[in-house]
C-alpha cells in the first residue's frame, strides 16, 4: 500500500485507507494488551507472555502489514513499559515475525497457516537469541529459546483457530 494524501484519493480508497490503518491500530493495542496481560518473569529477567496470540491472528487474518505494524509496534509499546532494553530489538524481531507470518499465509488453508507460524517463530527464536546473546552471553540465552519456542506454539495453537474463524466470518460482518 503506497500512502497517498486522502485528499488526492478518491472517497473509496480514503475510506478503506483509514479502515486499513485502523485495523493495524487496534491489532498492535491488541498484541500489546495481550502481551501484557500475562506475563511470566524467567530468571534472565525477560517473560512468557501470550502476544503471539494475537500477532498470529492479526498476520493470518489481515495480511503482512497489518502483521508487521501488529507485532513490531504492540510488542515495542509492552516491552517500553516493563523491559526497556528489547524496544529496538522487539519493534524489528516481532515485526518480521508478523510479516512473514502474513506473508507466507494464504488465506486459505491450515498447511499454509502452520508453515507461516512455524517459520515466523524461527525468526522471532533466532532474533531474541542474537540479541541475547550479545546482552548475557551464549549459556543465558540458550536458556531463553525454550520459553521463547513455548511462546510460538502456544501463539499458533491458539492464534490459527481464532484468524481461521475470522477469516470466515468478516467478509459477512463488513457488508452489513
Amino acid at each position: 500500500m503506497s500512502f497517498v494524501p486522502l485528499r488526492d484519493m478518491s472517497p473509496r480508497s480514503a475510506e478503506r485507507s483509514l479502515v486499513e490503518i485502523s485495523i493495524w491500530a487496534v491489532a498492535a493495542a491488541l498484541v500489546c494488551i495481550a502481551t501484557l496481560i500475562i506475563r511470566i518473569p524467567n530468571p534472565m529477567g525477560g517473560y512468557f507472555n501470550i502476544g503471539d496470540v494475537m500477532i498470529f491472528v492479526s498476520a493470518l487474518t489481515f495480511g503482512p502489514i497489518a502483521g508487521g505494524v501488529a507485532g513490531g509496534i504492540g510488542s515495542a509499546l509492552a516491552d517500553l513499559i516493563g523491559f526497556p532494553v528489547f524496544v529496538i530489538p522487539t519493534l524489528f524481531i516481532k515485526g518480521i515475525e508478523g510479516f512473514l507470518a502474513g506473508f507466507i499465509s494464504n488465506k486459505k488453508t491450515i498447511f499454509r497457516d502452520l508453515l507461516a507460524v512455524t517459520i515466523a517463530g524461527i525468526e522471532m527464536v533466532v532474533g531474541y537469541f542474537i540479541i541475547e546473546v550479545y546482552l548475557w552471553g551464549i549459556g543465558e540465552a540458550l536458556l531463553e529459546i525454550p520459553g521463547n519456542i513455548g511462546q510460538i506454539v502456544i501463539g499458533g495453537f491458539i492464534g490459527i483457530p481464532i484468524a481461521v474463524i475470522l477469516r470466515n466470518r468478516l467478509p459477512e460482518i463488513m457488508k452489513s
